[in-house]
């Protein structure tokens, strides 16, 4: 099982946790860091690039494979939050991968992207700011900002639960950097449009009090292919990264699952 995690997150969060949930249910799992994040190398730091991340899928899903104790094709996904995209792309197509569960899946298309990021116009200066700031990384000036903080106002997530709370998300290995030139690879980026193509088994675990439940209803409602749905009441997006009782019903679905399409 690869397991992978929300942006600008690495393995020592939400998809290390769940990687040892899996674990613990008997699965061999894998988190790791993408290019650019935690102890990953690259030259360009920090990005949130939903190509290059789901390469870097691609990439471990064929290192696990080359295990002597993987059967190469019998690989399950679980992508958490925005890298739930990235996983289901990944696993599209792809003859490694027999299952996919999606916990607390960030799904956008362009419709959903003006309503969180303050419409058209916010869109537009958003992207306008990536541009440039792809301009300045060409010259060698990286645009970075800090990603999570209490206090700093121009932060990516101001005062945000999980990323800000030491014990949480807010842990010594954490980069909290982002990188400016992420905006239009983010926002362009149309994550709903992945279930027209996905052809595995999918599960998705969500809440309607979680982070935009409609984009994991229209990406449902796109898919042909075997399908479930586990939605549980209450649960914030912050929950279901590391409340003990929220991950282990998320674990337990997804397992129960990965069982069920993932048998020799």
């Amino acid at each position: 099982m690869l397991v992978t995690g929300a942006w600008t997150s690495i393995k020592e969060q939400m998809s290390g946790l769940y990687a040892r949930e899996m674990a613990e249910r008997g699965f061999v799992a894998l988190a790791f860091d993408f290019r650019g994040w935690g102890q990953s190398g690259g030259n360009i730091r920090f990005k949130e690039d939903p190509a290059a991340k789901t390469e870097d899928i691609s990439a471990a899903t064929g290192y696990l494979a080359s295990l002597p104790e993987i059967d190469a094709s019998r690989i399950a996904g679980l992508g958490i939050c925005a890298s739930a995209g990235y996983m289901a792309a990944a696993a599209t197509g792809n003859a490694h991968f027999r299952s996919v569960s999606l916990v607390a899946p960030w799904l956008h298309n362009g419709g959903i992207v003006e309503q969180v990021y303050g419409g058209k116009d916010g869109v537009d200066r958003l992207i306008a700011l990536s541009r440039r700031a792809e301009e300045a990384e060409r010259n060698g000036e990286p645009q970075l900002i800090t990603a999570a903080s209490m206090t700093d106002k121009t932060a990516l997530m101001y005062q945000i639960p999980y990323y800000t709370e030491t014990g949480r998300g807010l842990i010594r290995e954490y980069d909290n950097r982002f990188n400016l030139a992420s905006w239009e690879p983010w926002l362009t980026y149309n994550s709903v449009a992945i279930g027209n193509r996905l052809d595995k088994p999918l599960l998705i675990v969500h809440s309607e009090a979680a982070a935009v439940p409609q984009g994991a209803h229209a990406f449902l409602s796109l898919l042909t292919g075997d399908a479930s749905e586990l939605w549980l009441d209450n649960v914030s997006q912050f929950d279901f990264y590391d409340n003990p009782e929220d991950v282990s019903r998320a674990a337990d679905a997804a397992a129960q699952h990965f069982r069920r399409f993932n048998k020799p």
